[in-house]
């Protein structure tokens, strides 16, 4: 099931707002089990949508397909029309101890797609200080991730996924590992960067109450 900010309506089929991300087609099987087939999505641009339901249902599979993360065996996925080559996106793990580099710094993994991109070093840094900012951090960002509690770790990749201003940001069920509390917090700033920057947002989530309340 797929919902959206502003309507809890299946979002399948619907053509009433112009589509950020265009899914036509899509297959994809794993062996003899057929996950996708012949699948079809609309994603409206400036949207929160989450994917909600079961574990093991194929929500992450979606958007790791529509993402790039793992090859389709059949269909086409466009971003305003344009490829995956040609869109830039932002993509938050759920299990962030392994998406995060442990050799180096929390400023250091936030600045990285800067680094990648070939920005230079005072700009890289500036736009790191400005997101801080933004989002009142107050972590030191000079400790390494293992020194980092589990939210504090998910929100460095957060940060490091917004960095580069994403056209679209995909949560793969970004909060499953944290505890209550720091859930409720992770939820709020969240919702704070959408409304912010109105991005194109694709949350994966099991939590019913979860899918409903972001989006």
């Amino acid at each position: 099931m797929v919902y959206q900010a502003t309507s809890t309506a299946p979002l399948a089929g619907r053509t009433s707002e112009a589509a950020h991300i265009t899914v036509r087609g899509l297959s994809k099987k794993f062996a003899s089990a057929v996950v996708y087939e012949k699948f079809n999505l609309d994603i409206p641009r400036n949207r929160f949508v989450t994917v909600f339901g079961p574990n093991g249902c194929g929500k992450s599979t979606l958007i790791n397909m529509i993402s790039g993360l793992i090859p389709i065996d059949a269909g086409e996925i466009l971003f305003d029309g344009k490829t995956l080559g040609q869109t830039k996106i932002g993509y938050v793990f759920q299990n962030y101890r392994d998406a995060l580099f442990p050799w180096i710094s929390a400023f250091s993994n936030i600045e990285y797609p800067l680094k990648l991109e070939g920005v230079p070093t005072g700009e890289r840094r500036r736009r790191v200080e400005r997101l801080i900012a933004h989002l009142d951090v107050t972590i030191d960002l000079n400790r390494y991730p293992y020194e980092l509690s589990g939210g504090q770790q998910q929100l460095i990749s957060i940060m490091r996924a917004l960095i580069v201003q994403p056209e679209v940001l995909f949560l793969d069920e970004p909060f499953s590992a944290l505890d209550y509390e720091m859930t409720l917090f992770m939820r709020e700033q969240i919702q704070r960067v959408f409304n912010d920057t109105r991005t194109t947002m694709v949350l994966v989530s099991h939590d019913l109450e979860e899918a409903v309340y972001l989006a």
